[in-house]
């Protein structure tokens, strides 16, 4: 059984490729594996992480860079052009060949959610495209889906007069959205209760405001007066929001996961007052 981060005992889990927000609790498992493990990664050497190199194109490196590790947390570059996106898939499939062949017993790979419901949403069907070949495998492996990240809208913190929101976006529809450190911390979950986890496929979400409710919070928690501009709604994912969108059980998942952050706690921890 993997053990929890914390213990002395804990097995060698490593992540492939983590970058931008991908700094967080999955990481602290044992190892980590980047092609160019980004400042956060080296200061996790201080937590007790062996950093290993391996690159994504490079089969050969991720098979040696995996060898020995008991677990595997998978996730790649957001992709969005035809090149990219390809990319991806191929990368996904080189972690889940490699965690394989070196005989990983837990692979945990981050997707994103309605991915297996036929979006049409290019960065949604790559991640389709991985999960199946992970089942095709049959590799002893979770399927995190994560909704909409919070992190995404930090790109407006930086706001001083006047908040002003652009968004193709409905209103008062509700948004499922997810803090990424909530996203390692269920990883971490999962590595440390394999029975519980592997085979599982699981939605993750913190909380599910309106876009207008989001502009009511950004006020609220920098004092910065912030309005929502609705744009017309045109691009597939969009649409994909305002017609039909994430599936996150939330109340399930605040009572297995105890402390999944709100967007309210997330923004107050990342821009409120010291």
């Amino acid at each position: 059984m993997a053990r929890p981060c914390s213990s002395p005992e804990r097995r060698a889990t490593r992540a492939a490729r983590p970058r931008g927000p991908w700094s967080g609790t999955a990481g602290r498992c044992g190892r980590w594996s980047a092609t160019r493990p980004p400042p956060a990664a080296r200061e996790l050497e201080g937590l007790g992480v062996t950093l290993v190199a391996g690159d994504l194109d490079d089969a050969g490196s991720l098979r040696r860079a995996l060898e020995g590790a008991h677990g595997v947390f998978s996730v790649q570059p957001l992709a969005y052009e035809p090149e990219t996106l390809a990319a991806e898939v191929r990368r996904g499939v080189a972690v889940a060949d490699a965690a394989r062949d070196a005989g990983v017993r837990h692979l945990v790979y981050s997707s994103v959610g309605g991915a297996e419901r036929g979006t049409g949403i290019g960065h949604f069907e790559s991640k389709a495209e991985i999960e199946r070949h992970v089942r095709a495998l049959g590799l002893p492996a979770t399927i995190l889906r994560p909704v909409f990240f919070m992190d995404n809208l930090l790109h407006y913190a930086d706001a001083t007069g006047e908040r002003v929101m652009e968004l193709p976006v409905l209103p008062d529809r509700p948004m499922q959205m997810i803090a990424s450190d909530d996203i390692g911390r269920i990883a971490a979950a999962a590595f440390a209760a394999p029975a519980e986890f592997v085979g599982a496929e699981l939605e993750i979400a913190g909380d599910e405001p309106s876009f207008a409710r989001v502009a009511e919070i950004y006020h609220r928690v920098t004092g910065v007066p912030t309005r929502l501009v609705p744009l017309p709604i045109e691009e597939r994912m969009f649409e994909w929001f305002a017609e039909d969108g994430y599936r996150a059980d939330l109340g399930a998942l605040r009572g297995r996961f105890p402390g999944l952050l709100t967007f309210e706690g997330f923004l107050t921890r990342r821009l409120g007052p010291a």
